[in-house]
């Protein structure tokens, strides 16, 4: 079903497919990889998308972010892009740029409010998976689960790979049925298949682990406030110390 999401009849859209799906099909999913990986070319961008990209980086990226948080804002992102184009339109060249970016960091405008809230809760879990997966050793591959609340896989990639190195991992969206994979020295894919997941757990690293935690770990200083601030109980499952 095709739909125009700015003014002017131009679809906001990537290789020529509509832009807000909630279906990751094999645009969206090399898109989004595209587009977290090192040195993106905007050029492939179409119409009003390729504008809002030229006109403001920060717009383009807040809208993807919303996007991803799969949270009930398309028809404000989609108000809020052309918020932003029009802001621009008419304006002398050397402005538009400024006026663009203004517009896109106006808390003000309850399009643009919900757009900034619904990206910061997809940067905000990017940021907390980095630091709370957990991987285990598994037929040669360092393998990780999750069921993320946001669609954050393809974000993931460029810090994995620059984290293990030469060593092959996987990361198991088990809440999408999405693999996030890197065996080197191919770059990281994205892919259906949660085969690889099977078995977790089942050679005694998660009891090394906990036997790692329960050292370390000091009672005196135990916050469970602060731990669920940091660790949230919906992420409790694919955490062995918890």
């Amino acid at each position: 079903m095709q739909k125009e999401l700015f003014a002017g009849g131009e679809e906001f859209c990537f290789d020529e497919k509509e832009f807000c799906t909630r279906q990751y099909e094999e645009q969206d999913i090399e898109f989004t990889m595209r587009y977290f990986s090192e040195g993106f070319d905007a050029s492939h961008l179409d119409g009003s998308a390729h504008r809002l990209f030229e006109l403001s980086f920060n717009a383009f990226d807040l809208f993807l972010h919303a996007w991803l948080s799969e949270l009930p804002v398309e028809e404000e992102a989609i108000r809020f892009g052309r918020r932003v184009l029009a802001a621009a339109e008419g304006a002398a060249v050397s402005e538009q740029k400024s006026l663009a970016e203004r517009a896109a960091a106006d808390r003000g405008d309850s399009d643009t409010l919900a757009v900034l809230n619904a990206a910061y809760k997809v940067q905000r879990e990017i940021e907390r998976m980095m630091g709370l997966l957990r991987f285990f050793p598994q037929n040669g591959v360092y393998t990780a689960r999750c069921a993320t609340d946001h669609f954050i896989l393809p974000a993931l990639a460029r810090y994995f790979t620059a984290r293990f190195g030469e060593t092959s991992w996987s990361i198991i969206d088990e809440k999408r049925g999405l693999c996030l994979s890197r065996v080197p020295p191919q770059p990281a894919k994205l892919a259906y298949g949660t085969e690889i997941a099977q078995g977790a757990g089942s050679d005694g690293w998660e009891d090394l682990w906990r036997h790692y935690h329960s050292t370390i770990n000091n009672e005196q200083r135990k916050n469970p406030g602060l731990q669920r601030q940091f660790m949230p109980k919906r992420y409790w499952k694919y955490l062995p110390e918890v």
